[in-house]
């Protein structure tokens, strides 16, 4: 039998359970719903804290529920990071590609752009995150795990437009 750790991909069903068994780790043990944007929230409010303290205070006593700060899902960042450098190494699956074979077919082999276009998408989904109070493993997983109506919403919604706009961009064949 293949030692799962060494594998250079995982079962998506085997992977779905870890991140439920993880959720219900975290519900018992932290007494709240995984997620992981927040961390990157806290991270821009102390930077800007740092260069800027009068202006964010203001701002922040006057609109933020809870003071920023390093916290579990700070750290989740930190494991998710080298959770994937360990899972590289182990694997023997480390290469380094900037421009995947799919993007070059569309888009031309340029990594700033890939590189542009990537940190522009990932900006929006951040944008979209913090306008929908969370993140997709907030929302849809830790949602959907309550069975909370929101929840099943953003998955209905979020899942088709990320086909629809995968498409967009690939073709239909990924072409």
């Amino acid at each position: 039998m293949t030692n799962p750790l060494t594998a250079k991909s995982w079962s998506p069903y085997v992977a779905g359970a870890g991140i439920g068994i993880l959720s219900w780790i975290i519900f018992y043990t932290a007494n709240t719903a995984l997620g992981i944007t927040t961390a990157f929230e806290n991270t821009s409010a102390l930077a800007a804290k740092a260069v800027a303290s009068g202006q964010v205070e203001s701002y922040l006593s006057a609109h933020a529920k809870k003071p920023p700060k390093i916290d579990w899902q700070w750290m989740l960042v930190v494991g998710v990071f080298l959770g994937a450098m360990l899972s590289s190494w182990l694997s023997g699956d480390r290469s380094r590609i900037s421009v995947p074979e799919l993007w070059q077919r569309r888009f031309g082999p340029s990594v700033g752009l890939r590189w542009a276009a990537a940190f522009a998408a990932g900006t929006l989904m951040m944008l979209g995150a913090r306008l929908a109070g969370g993140c997709t493993s907030g929302n849809a997983i830790s949602g959907g795990l309550q069975l909370a109506v929101s929840g099943w919403m953003f998955a209905l919604t979020f899942f088709p437009i990320a086909i629809a706009t995968a498409m967009l961009l690939y073709g239909r064949k990924g072409e």
